[in-house]
């Protein structure tokens, strides 16, 4: 029977999930003629072509999937017992990145729950998505929180929370709309406190439940921090789109009212990403991923 050098089964499953030869060995820490060299060496031990050249790296083969599924689990065993002996106990610390709004409201207030889970520090870092994104791509981060599906070669993102959207102001400016024309028309009466100049939520909000863009909307403010805009919103600066997470509250007390109820409410998909394999070979990973999916709809 053939004996095959583990280090080449780790670079051949590195290179399948990384879907590149570059990549793989940058998460590997060596050569991508190091990574080449040794696929090369297991495809000649084998006898089978694990590999196709693709416009974007690498294409696994049939073949490739087989093996990838038999000594899988193997490797990410023997790396997570690797990772366990390495670990300096109490002074371990994962890295999740994400929106300050969404990490503010639906994770932070359950951090006892989410530090006990996985038995080690929590670093949380908060930016724009695709900065995120790349942070965990290069290993600074080691989950995010992306409001949009990632599409970044060697990181998966499942599915985590949809959140719908709510149209809201303080309630004097309800009572300012005529009632005799059109919701849409009416609404552009009321001055905007948006997220950004391009107006990002209040434009999807528009396309979906009027379907049409906000052309006609003016901006009385410019919050980069969606906390920022429902304060401002309170305070009777105009009308503006929130996550009804962020709303629930003012809409209960009567701080805020909702503007508009349309018949299916706009709604965004939250992903929870991680690097390809990581959650399989973390243990510690795998449960704040666990506790994050758990935490984050209650």
């Amino acid at each position: 029977m053939a004996t095959h050098n583990l280090e080449h089964l780790r670079t051949f499953l590195t290179v399948y999930r990384a879907g590149s030869l570059t990549e793989a060995a940058r998460l590997l820490g060596i050569s991508q003629p190091t990574a080449s060299t040794h696929v090369h060496s297991l495809e000649q031990n084998l006898g089978l072509r694990l590999f196709e050249r693709a416009a974007s790296g690498v294409k696994p083969t049939p073949k490739a999937d087989g093996l990838a599924r038999d000594v899988g689990p193997h490797i990410d065993a023997l790396d997570d017992l690797a990772y366990i002996a390495t670990l300096p106990g109490a002074n371990e610390a994962i890295d999740l990145g994400g929106p300050a709004e969404f990490l503010t409201a639906k994770l932070l207030p359950h951090t006892p729950e989410l530090t006990a889970a996985m038995g080690a520090r929590l670093r949380i870092r908060f930016g724009l998505v695709d900065d995120l994104l790349e942070d965990l791509r290069t290993g600074d981060l080691d989950l995010v929180i992306s409001s949009v599906q990632p599409r970044v070669q060697g990181v998966t993102g499942m599915p985590l929370y949809d959140e719908e959207f709510v149209l809201v102001a303080a309630p004097s400016w309800r009572s300012k709309l005529p009632g005799d024309s059109p919701v849409d028309v009416e609404l552009a009466a009321i001055p905007v406190v948006a997220y950004a100049d391009n107006l990002p939520i209040i434009r999807r909000y528009w396309r979906s439940v009027f379907e049409r863009r906000p052309d006609d909307l003016r901006t009385n403010c410019i919050v980069p921090d969606l906390r920022g805009v429902r304060s401002a919103v309170v305070a009777g600066a105009g009308m503006s789109v929130l996550p009804r997470y962020l709303a629930e509250d003012d809409l209960a007390s009567g701080a805020l009212v909702a503007l508009h109820t349309p018949e299916v409410a706009p709604l965004n998909t939250v992903y929870l990403a991680a690097r390809t394999g990581d959650l399989d070979r973390n243990h510690r990973l795998r449960a704040l991923a666990s506790a994050i999916q758990r935490l984050a709809g209650s």
